[in-house]
């Protein structure tokens, strides 16, 4: 299976769905599965703008449309009735096959989450194919009852949406990247199963997001890592 993972630095308006699809027709032929970070279709410092930038599900064919070809995962702010969901979206085959809506919210410090998300109370997996994927968004996998989930759900595959920014910097390295490592490679561990993390890089109102996309095996190795602070696209082969 060929996975591209895309580190890029989403801008704050809907103008990412046509970078988006700039970046997915390009892969075509090549890749098996291209994965965005959290938020990517809209930006991570949305606020109030969610009233305006964010998408219903139906506004999104073009991808449905693309993902005969090849499958998509997302991360986006959707509009669902009176709420709004910070959802990691997987498109296979011409449709929407999966809707993860980030159960966990962060609510302090620099996060506002709660603030203008609705959470998730579901957990699932589901099948692409014959391998069965889990999906989570950023702060669900700081919980450990999503990591006994985990666990029982048994998936083949984790895809982590992350739009974790840059904290803890010191002489020995980043300390954000380092917990978050810690804790992926537990969690890949843990599940037998290899996990794709993709997080975003930019500057977005004082935030900056650090990157470090990475894939862990099924022994909780990184064997795969993109570049901390810069955009970069690559595609493996699991």
């Amino acid at each position: 299976m060929r996975v591209t993972l895309v580190q890029n630095a989403p801008k704050l308006n809907r103008s990412n769905l046509d970078t988006v699809i700039e970046i997915v027709k390009s892969y075509i032929g090549t890749s098996d599965l291209v994965v965005f970070p959290e938020l990517s279709l809209n930006g991570y410092s949305l606020q109030d703008k969610l009233h305006e930038d964010a998408w219903e599900l139906h506004e999104l064919v073009s991808l449905e449309e693309l993902s005969k070809e090849i499958d998509i995962v997302i991360g986006a702010a959707i509009k669902e009735g009176a709420y709004f969901r910070n959802a990691a979206l997987y498109f296979h085959t011409g449709r929407l096959l999966s809707m993860h809506k980030k159960v966990h919210l962060p609510n302090y410090g620099m996060f506002e989450e709660a603030r203008y998300f609705k959470a998730g109370d579901v957990f699932e997996s589901f099948y692409v194919d014959d391998k069965k994927v889990s999906m989570l968004v950023c702060e669900d996998l700081w919980h450990e009852s999503i990591h006994k989930e985990l666990v029982r759900e048994n998936p083949d595959l984790i895809i982590a949406l992350v739009a974790s920014p840059a904290r803890g910097f010191n002489d020995s390295g980043l300390t954000i990247e380092k917990k978050w490592y810690k804790i992926i490679q537990k969690v890949s561990f843990e599940s037998k199963a290899e996990l794709l993390f993709v997080n975003r890089v930019g500057f977005e109102d004082g935030l900056g997001f650090w990157g470090g996309s990475c894939i862990v095996n099924s022994s909780g190795e990184v064997v795969k890592k993109l570049p901390l602070y810069k955009t970069a696209i690559e595609t493996f082969t699991l």
